[in-house]
């Protein structure tokens, strides 16, 4: 089944339309209050029954949504067009508002041992479209659900899927969102297991938007990683380490924020040898910061690592004078944690 954008459906239905017709259509999906083309009243009637006739308003539709029994994670599978499913996930973030978690892929490629998604395989790529309409999916339910309070601040592109993988698809919903909506940049992160070529075609795409990184590292030790990430090799380390500084002579460093993500797995990656290890890489690359991760899923070999050994691990980056900071762990009893999505079926809200 080969899927076409609504940006291409409206330029092959509509081809004799001003420019400034189009753009009236790409803002008026952002427009929560809008739940049809019909209510676009910017638009000729005709247009409007054509496109409500041809194009669809919203391309992922819940099948359910789970809510945590804290109340501040809601997870939504959502079916597409191809009857296919992805996971997203809205949380009530540290500020107060909403961070939306967005997938970028049918299941995924990188077959990472330790995470749920690379358990699917992978089947395909999701259109832009398919994913911005993730956020608006959400939008639409803050907006019919105003006793949630809160705007969607945040977006991380960190759900099912290897976002570079879908580097085009992405690349334009960042777009339509930077441009649509009051989220900048600094606000959005894009996460990757590290894909070096698309890694480095952003250091020379100049329309690649300011947003942050994150970069899945997990360890600093090459064979730990290759054991835990089949899409590491020998010298990746190194190449990552060169690539760090590459974007940080490219970028500035106070406007592009760059990640790396580390979660913990006990007795795999959570020793002191490996902390000492995780302290000469960190020192490799200056400016970037370490983000710590409780590990979530429970469907495999590891286990997470206790509450001392994180501790401890944790405080030896600190004291050696490592940026490091510490994720939540959020949703977890509805499998919407870091790592967790995996398209089940649990009861629904």
């Amino acid at each position: 089944m080969h899927l076409v954008s609504r940006t291409a459906q409206v330029q092959t239905f509509f081809c004799d339309l001003p420019a400034f017709r189009f753009r009236q259509i790409e803002e008026a999906l952002f427009d929560v209050k809008k739940r049809s083309f019909s209510d676009v009243s910017t638009l000729p009637l005709v247009v409007r029954q054509k496109l409500d006739e041809k194009i669809s308003w919203l391309v992922v539709h819940p099948a359910h949504i789970l809510e945590s029994v804290k109340k501040d994670t809601f997870k939504a599978i959502v079916k597409l067009s191809d009857d296919k499913r992805v996971e997203t996930v809205l949380m009530r973030n540290a500020r107060g508002q909403w961070t939306v978690c967005v997938s970028a892929q049918v299941g995924c490629a990188m077959a990472c041992t330790f995470c749920a998604t690379g358990k699917m395989g992978f089947s395909r790529n999701l259109t832009s479209d398919e994913i911005v309409d993730q956020y608006r999916l959400w939008r639409i339910f803050l907006h019919d659900h105003p006793e949630r309070e809160g705007r969607i601040s945040n977006i991380v592109f960190m759900g099912m899927g290897e976002p570079l993988a879908n580097y085009d698809n992405v690349k334009e919903a960042l777009r339509q969102i930077l441009t649509y909506t009051d989220i900048g940049p600094t606000h959005i992160t894009v996460s990757t297991v590290g894909l070096l070529p698309m890694l480095r075609t952003i250091l020379e795409d100049q329309t690649w938007p300011p947003v942050r990184l994150a970069v899945s590292l997990h360890s600093a030790d090459s064979e730990t990683r290759k054991a835990m990430m089949p899409s590491s090799f020998d010298g990746f380390l190194d190449e990552l380490a060169e690539w760090t500084n590459a974007y940080f002579l490219v970028f500035d460093s106070r406007r592009r924020h760059l990640t790396f993500e580390y979660v913990m797995l006990a007795d795999i990656n959570d020793t002191k040898e490996h902390a000492e290890k995780l302290i000469r890489f960190a020192r490799r690359v200056g400016k970037a910061r370490i983000n710590l991760i409780p590990y979530n899923f429970t469907g495999s070999v590891y286990r997470d690592s206790s509450a001392r050994q994180f501790d401890r691990f944790e405080e030896m980056l600190r004291s050696a004078g490592v940026n490091v900071t510490r994720r939540r762990t959020m949703g977890d009893d509805i499998a919407a944690a870091c790592g967790q999505l995996i398209v089940v079926k649990k009861n629904s809200l």
